[in-house]
């Protein structure tokens, strides 16, 4: 299982939450669950962090409304 706390600490390159949705891309090549146990910190997080990353994982389009 992937957790998003796990990338944050993997991936301490990621400044923005733009970055950590094409982290979330890659790693969805290779995972079957996400887990969302953690807010990502970043300046730019969208009130619906949640959805955009589940869309990033399962590879939908997040809705732009």
């Amino acid at each position: 299982m992937l957790r998003v706390s796990d990338l944050l600490l993997e991936h301490r390159d990621v400044q923005t939450f733009q970055e950590l949705l094409d982290v979330v891309k890659l790693r969805a090549q290779s995972e079957f669950f996400l887990s969302m146990d953690l807010k990502p910190p970043y300046p730019d997080t969208p009130m619906d962090w949640e959805e955009a990353l589940e869309a990033a994982f399962t590879g939908r389009q997040a809705d732009s409304s």
